[in-house]
């Protein structure tokens, strides 16, 4: 299972998609429906917000495992 930062890489990846773009925290705090503050807490404290990118994985129709596992 992949840590915080390398679901966060998985995420960067799919919203950039073209792999051109650079995605910053604020975009995906705002993905994830979360504030950029309480983002930058979780990202500090390299803990997982399991529920709300759980819940973008439905929102976008995209495999959770896809994010969560290697």
């Amino acid at each position: 299972m992949k840590d915080f930062r390398a679901i966060i890489e998985s995420l960067r990846e799919y919203v950039a998609k073209d792999g051109r773009k650079k995605v910053y925290d604020k975009e995906i705090a705002a993905l994830l429906g979360i504030s950029q503050a309480q983002f930058a807490t979780i990202k500090k404290r390299n803990t997982t917000p399991y529920v709300e990118i759980l819940e973008f994985c439905k929102r976008e129709g995209i495999s959770c495992c896809e994010l969560f596992f290697d």
